[in-house]
């Protein structure tokens, strides 16, 4: 459908959809137990690039750990979806609290999915979550190599390898431990092994914290155009400790940034404000500002996958930008820039069209721009991507319907978006010839 949804889109501090989300925060823990704290290191795992590792733990084979006194969960965002509603944990050091785990897991079997970089760094701490106290839990892991450019078929298949090999059953839990490219993989692996068994998101990424990690799209890419292989498949919980941002390079940070501010921009315009003033805030990782973005953000995704699970219309909307972005992203070659990158360059975009269509003031543009550009992000797409590369890609992204593509522009006040195929196809000409090499 040509669906428009800004009459679904009131700024989020109006909305009346608050029934589709509950956000629970925790009786505070004493001071000394909140604050960020650095923990016991573990001793790398070797893992080579080139190839899937596989591990198996038992619980006797964890760390001596204890877990924390009182709980670090700062807030509980439950994304309501009837009787396949989940809690998202938010805080500072949940790995190191395995009840917030062991209550989602079914069953004996755990199988942890995760790569070559998180490994040697939250393997084992995750391991011993899953085991602490709980001797009947067995833990498998399956180690890929990371990045954008493995999220394909032949790698999947070293997921399902490693679950066949150990005699998983259907009771078993997959854990997708890294950032969205993990668990993408891993949640559509669980989708589809032994056509489905119950899974767990452990984001370590902000990217994958404040957007990937919630709502249950899963998949993987195909070398024509990115995550058209896929299912809606929802998770048993998300786990973000925040404490996990503590080692992501600044790029990777940066990158998360690009879906934070899609959430302003789109509906909620008192969100767009608070990061134009605390953008340095989340760049320096101030660990109030990074767990406030991604509460916020977390609050925003649950609001409308409650309301629209498998993207029938208001869902679309969360991509604003992701149409020009994922045509760089197949264009330039998977991995080369990373999602946020080209999603940030994609919004842009986006902006420059709603403006030239008359729907956006130049201000929000403007601001569009400032904000992106603040965050240290691209703002153009890249060398080489075509008037003609762009259309080829994008005529066979997941929102074209009966041959028609259908966009994300924004319109009207800060805040605002439309889902619409109805628009003069000569702005889109327009934006492409301003951005592009031709």
């Amino acid at each position: 459908m040509a669906a428009t949804a800004s009459s679904l889109l009131a700024p989020a501090a109006a909305s009346t959809s608050r029934a589709a989300i509950s956000t629970r925060c925790p009786r505070a823990a004493p001071a000394t137990a909140a604050r960020s704290s650095s923990r016991s290191s573990f001793a790398p795992l070797r893992a080579s690039p080139a190839r899937a590792l596989r591990s198996r733990v038992v619980a006797s084979a964890a760390p001596a750990m204890q877990p924390p006194a009182v709980s670090r969960v700062s807030t509980v965002v439950d994304v309501d979806l009837g009787d396949r509603s989940y809690p998202i944990y938010i805080g500072p050091g949940l790995l190191d609290e395995p009840d917030l785990l062991q209550r989602h897991v079914i069953g004996k079997r755990v199988l942890v999915v995760t790569n070559t970089t998180v490994a040697p760094l939250y393997l084992e701490k995750v391991t011993w979550a899953l085991t602490h106290n709980n001797p009947n839990v067995s833990v498998e892991s399956v180690i890929l190599p990371d990045g954008e450019k493995y999220k394909d078929m032949d790698t999947l298949m070293k997921v399902f390898d490693k679950a066949i090999e150990s005699r998983l059953d259907r009771r078993c839990t997959f854990v997708a431990l890294g950032g969205g490219v993990i668990g993408d993989m891993c949640g559509y692996a669980a989708a589809s092994f032994l056509r489905g068994v119950n899974f767990i998101q452990i984001p370590t990424t902000l990217m994958a914290q404040v957007d990937s990690s919630v709502g249950g799209k899963t998949g993987i890419n195909h070398p024509l155009g990115k995550n058209l292989i896929g299912a809606f498949y929802q998770p048993q919980c998300v786990l973000i400790d925040t404490e996990t941002l503590n080692t992501l390079p600044d790029r990777e940070l940066a990158s998360g940034v690009a879906e934070v501010v899609k959430y302003g921009l789109i509906r909620d315009a008192p969100f767009f404000e608070w990061q134009e003033k605390n953008m340095a805030a989340i760049l320096a990782r101030e660990p109030s500002a990074l767990t406030y973005a991604i509460k916020r953000s977390c609050e925003n995704k649950a609001e409308v996958v409650a309301q629209d699970e498998k993207e029938s219309g208001l869902r679309a909307t969360l991509n604003l930008g992701h149409t020009f972005g994922h045509a760089i992203e197949t264009g330039l070659g998977y991995g080369e820039w990373l999602h946020g990158e080209a999603v940030a360059a994609g919004t842009v975009m986006a902006a420059d069209m709603s403006y030239r269509l008359g729907w956006i003031d130049e201000s929000i543009q403007k601001r569009t721009f400032d904000i992106l550009e603040k965050a240290k992000l691209p703002v153009t797409p890249p060398k080489g991507m075509t008037v003609e590369k762009f259309k080829n890609i994008m005529a066979v992204d997941k929102k074209v319907a009966d041959g028609l593509l259908r966009l994300i522009l924004l319109k009207g006040s800060l805040g605002g978006c439309v889902f619409t195929g109805e628009y003069d196809r000569k702005a889109l000409d327009e934006t492409l010839r301003a951005f592009c090499d031709n």
